[in-house]
């Protein structure tokens, strides 16, 4: 039976399920390039904005803020990973080979973490450290959240608010889908309001969601596309997608969008981007209410100061906590930020709920490598349900490259197992909505250290009753359907051996009142003037889709607002 850590049933950090246990070793020092490799990292002069992390929000905020005029300096913990001609096939091919392991360069004493709570927590099994973050090798799923996902307290009497609700971010929403070029149709009758069709027309329903729909008409079950961020045809530089069905970890073509995009844009615009520069602590100055530099290390071990008048926090939902509690000081004794003692605090994500088997019929698994078909009939409701987003899988079950090469047969022989072994698999996944709780927490383990000496970051981390009461309801309408085409049900990944998506939310969370959050409605810190937090680490409640879209709608109107503060 799958485990949520198979590559069967990779998901998406945008997230996904992928990975191993073990992941918390320390391994070897995996980090790309030499020590010298002859590039410039020295600090600049005193910047307008300084932004630390270059994923989706970094690079989104650090795009903007150059094209606006702005003198921008983005630090980035990782490497850049060129793309030059065939690199991102030579990584499809080192994947797809028989211990092909990670092809981003995780692990080692860089990516040292704890994991303590309940569940073990994967933490490296779906990250990447590097100029254009987890997008390197994310799904490329790009839903919106709904609007009960805003008012859950108000409407149900548990999570949280936030700030601000859905029609706040409905522009910038369209603005995200435009700079990444998502590919949607409006065909999903359960969708928030929105203004604007996609800017690509959406990918066509794969073999398997045409099996799935035929069972779910028959159910009353409705299906509907899923809006990715990649290409059906040419746009903004990117190709179309070329079919090679490795999206995680890897598009070789790259039709499917990641964050370099907007790295490229910020320097064509002026911005400084230093790349294996991971920053130590933050410095503020001596009133305490202003950040007067980020202090980070490069590959010699060499200690640099990047001064700016605005610093933007934007490294997720893990390493952003990690930074303002290693910045602490006399004046912020529990961390930067933290006068209302929630930083790291209401971490949260979302659970992988899946069953799958076989069908006595071609499926053509893997031919596709994302998802094409899902449903949002089960996400809200009147009662205070947690919400579910259903995912019909295109690549259930072995792929026929992966099972050739781990292969010690040959031939007619090979020949024979594949055609036992593929083209019947079909398999549902679901994500499932975590709400936040104070005792999940990214906090510091002083028990172990990095490779700058500093602890590692510990995620404390369970699965609650809530959520594994609405694992249960996702198993049972993804039994339902499987019966429904008389599948032969062989795999169920329920509350016992769940997962995590690896989408992180919570950690600083936004509000109105500073006793309760980390950052305003805005993304500026309550307790610092010049000091703003973007990506999922300020979100107060995730709901059950894919948080990246959301990501970006955040970072876009936190980039505004950064703007006016210049």
């Amino acid at each position: 039976m799958p485990t949520v850590t198979d590559r069967s049933i990779a998901g998406e950090p945008g997230g996904g399920i992928g990975g191993s246990a073990g992941d918390v070793d320390d391994g070897g020092d995996v980090s790309a390039g030499d020590v010298d490799d002859g590039i410039d990292r020295t600090a600049p002069g005193r910047a307008d904005v300084c932004v630390v992390g270059s994923g989706p929000a970094g690079a989104l905020v650090a795009c903007r803020l150059a094209e606006a005029g702005r003198d921008v300096v983005v630090l980035e913990a990782g490497p850049r990973f060129e793309p030059a001609p065939g690199d991102r096939a030579e990584r499809m091919e080192a994947h797809l080979r028989p211990g092909g392991g990670d092809v981003w360069g995780m692990g080692g004493p860089r990516d040292r973490y704890s994991s303590t709570g309940d569940r073990h927590y994967p933490l490296n099994a779906a990250r990447v450290k590097a100029v254009g973050g987890s997008t390197l090798h994310w799904q490329g799923m790009v839903m919106r959240l709904h609007e009960r996902d805003f008012e859950l307290r108000s409407r149900h009497g548990v999570g949280a608010d936030w700030p601000i609700d859905y029609d706040d971010l409905r522009p910038y929403y369209a603005a995200a889908e435009r700079e990444f070029g998502v590919a949607g149709a409006l065909d999903n009758p359960f969708a928030p309001p929105r203004e604007e069709p996609f800017p690509l027309p959406a990918f066509p329903p794969s073999h398997s969601d045409a099996i799935f729909a035929e069972a779910c008409e028959r159910l009353g079950i409705a299906t509907h596309s899923v809006p990715n961020a990649r290409n059906p045809e040419p746009y903004d530089g990117r190709p179309a997608c070329q079919g090679y069905g490795t999206c995680k970890p890897v598009c070789p073509s790259g039709a499917k969008y990641t964050a370099e995009s907007h790295v490229r844009r910020a320097e064509a615009a002026g911005a400084r981007v230093i790349d294996r520069a991971p920053v130590q602590r933050l410095v503020h100055d001596a009133a305490g209410d202003r950040v007067d530099a980020a202090v980070y290390a490069t590959p010699d071990g060499t200690r640099h100061r990047v001064e700016a008048r605005e610093f933007v926090v934007a490294c997720g939902g893990v390493e952003t906590p990690r930074l303002l509690l290693l910045s602490r000081s006399d004046a912020y004794p529990d961390g930067l930020a933290n006068s209302s003692g929630l930083v790291g605090r209401y971490f949260a994500d979302h659970l992988f709920a899946g069953v799958g088997g076989r069908i006595d019929r071609p499926t053509r698994q893997n031919h596709v490598g994302f998802n094409t078909s899902e449903s949002h009939q089960f996400y809200d409701g009147d009662d205070p349900v947690e919400a579910i987003k259903l995912e019909f899988l295109n690549y259930a079950g072995p792929s026929p490259a992966i099972e050739a090469t781990g292969s010690e047969e040959w031939g007619d022989a090979l020949l024979d197992s594949l055609r036992e072994s593929y083209g019947t698999h079909i398999a549902m996944g679901a994500l499932v909505e975590q709400l936040p709780r104070y005792e999940h927490y990214v906090g510091l383990d002083p028990s172990r250290t990095d490779d700058h000496g500093n602890p590692v970051p510990e995620v404390h981390w369970s699965v609650d009753d809530r959520t594994a009461r609405a694992i249960e309801r996702a198993n049972g309408i993804q039994r339902s359907i499987l019966r429904e085409l008389d599948a032969t049900i062989d795999w169920v990944v329920g509350p016992e051996n769940t997962g995590p998506a690896f989408h992180h939310v919570g950690t600083t969370r936004m509000g109105e009142d500073p006793a309760e959050s980390v950052v305003d409605a805005n993304c500026r810190t309550h307790d610092l003037r010049n000091c703003w937090i973007v990506g999922s680490s300020v979100f107060p409640t995730g709901g059950a889709m894919n948080p990246t879209l959301t990501i970006a709608a955040v970072a876009l109107r936190a980039a505004e607002r950064i703007d006016a503060a210049l």
